[in-house]
């Protein structure tokens, strides 16, 4: 069995009462060693094989202003990909430049492409009738768009984001029309970007999807006579969320990314080789603390927390799965459990048919691989308020989000 890269803390049980004790539970614990550790490594890889290139954290995995800023003081060069205003105004917030955000939407408003435009960031356009209503606003000098090579890949089908059936890009057949009608326009710079799912562990996926992306680049250069600035390929590098799950060898990911593209394009002329990385950075370093509320025998065994679908979206969203430790006891799994929150909703489990150890009211679980798409799905559903999260950087540990109040979900409301 494959240790978690924070099992050691799960194991540290004094630790994690005190950290309880202040700040109490729900609780979502971010390492800011681990997402150092990550950050690190990715981008010493893309520094060694793709030296000319752009990593833009995906906002939407988590925003929190403190773990953005925590990254780009361990990585000044950090950029961000943002999908909304909201995470354009976390990206000012924490000092990342326009010129470092890209801002990728889809099915925009107008007032979505007037805010991005006004930002200065890079845009890049999901749809043709996209460029359509940013014209009525404004040309930009610089455009991407992205496109659908026709097949994509994820864990789930849920965050496939490639092929016939994703609601994402323009259709590769059509995206020559996208640059000819934008050259039409004026603009006068060019990026290219395609982004096919998330959560992938089969290395041999991003070299069949850079070959497919070039393919579309030079058919695009060549035919509308303009040369990329940047290409994009997005993010989608996953991380184990089992045991026994490989770990991507991001290593050789990027070395066979490079002998693709370098086939093609010269390392100094060439476009700027882009990454989006959201769940890479963050999944493996944050942990969801939670405590046991209830144990009912009935027609099946339920561990019952504090904790529950509004707090942890993935188990319901996406049938994911997701580690979950006794507190202080990660082994001696005697019993079968559905592990559930207290939402008013059957859907409203964590785990189904988990093996677990026997536990009882008031013990604490760990679950595991939270920091992306954790906090930043949580939801206020059956007015539950959502958690406080921390970050733990070396022997500091800085509360980065309170707990929400009641009172506070409705404050305006003005009643």
């Amino acid at each position: 069995m494959s240790q978690h890269p924070l099992q050691y803390m799960v194991e540290n049980k004094p630790f994690l009462e005190s950290m309880v004790k202040k700040y109490g539970t729900p609780l979502y614990l971010y390492s800011g060693t681990r997402i150092k550790n990550n950050l690190q490594r990715l981008s010493k890889v893309l520094n060694n094989h793709l030296p000319k290139n752009q990593i833009y954290y995906a906002v939407k995995a988590n925003n929190n202003p403190h773990l953005i800023s925590f990254m780009k003081s361990i990585y000044p060069n950090l950029g961000c990909d943002c999908s909304s205003p909201g995470e354009l105004f976390v990206a000012n917030k924490t000092g990342i430049p326009p010129e470092r955000c890209l801002y990728t939407g889809n099915y925009e408003s107008r007032d979505d492409l007037k805010t991005a435009l006004d930002s200065g960031c890079h845009i890049n356009l999901d749809d043709i009738q996209s460029f359509h209503r940013l014209a009525q606003i404004q040309v930009p000098q610089e455009i991407s768009f992205r496109v659908n090579p026709g097949f994509g890949s994820g864990r789930f089908k849920e965050i496939t984001t490639g092929g016939e059936k994703a609601k994402f890009g323009i259709p590769k057949e059509k995206i020559t029309e996208a640059y000819n009608l934008a050259l039409s326009h004026g603009v006068k710079s060019f990026g290219l970007h395609c982004f096919t799912g998330s959560g992938i562990l089969d290395e041999n996926y991003f070299t069949q999807l850079i070959r497919t992306v070039l393919e579309i680049s030079t058919m695009v250069e060549s035919e509308c006579k303009i040369h990329l600035k940047y290409i994009s390929i997005g993010g989608g590098y996953g991380i184990p969320y089992k045991e026994n799950e490989p770990i991507l060898n991001i290593d050789r990911v990027f070395k066979n990314i490079a002998n693709e593209f370098y086939s093609v394009y010269d390392k100094e002329l060439g476009p700027r080789f882009c990454v989006e990385p959201g769940k890479y950075l963050v999944g493996d370093a944050g942990i969801l603390i939670a405590q046991v509320t209830g144990v009912k025998k009935s027609y099946k065994t339920f561990v019952g927390l504090d904790a529950g679908m509004e707090t942890l979206m993935r188990p319901v969203l996406y049938g994911a799965h997701h580690r979950i430790y006794k507190v202080g006891q990660l082994q001696e799994n005697n019993q079968t459990v559905d592990i559930t929150g207290r939402i008013c909703e059957n859907t409203d489990r964590l785990a189904v048919d988990r093996p677990f150890p026997e536990i009882d009211e008031g013990e604490l679980v760990a679950i595991m691989d939270v920091g992306a798409y954790g906090y930043s799905m949580a939801h206020q559903f059956n007015t539950r308020p959502r958690p406080a999260e921390i970050l733990l950087d070396d022997d500091n540990v800085l509360l980065i989000r309170k707990r929400e109040t009641i009172e506070e979900i409705f404050k305006d409301c003005d009643f």
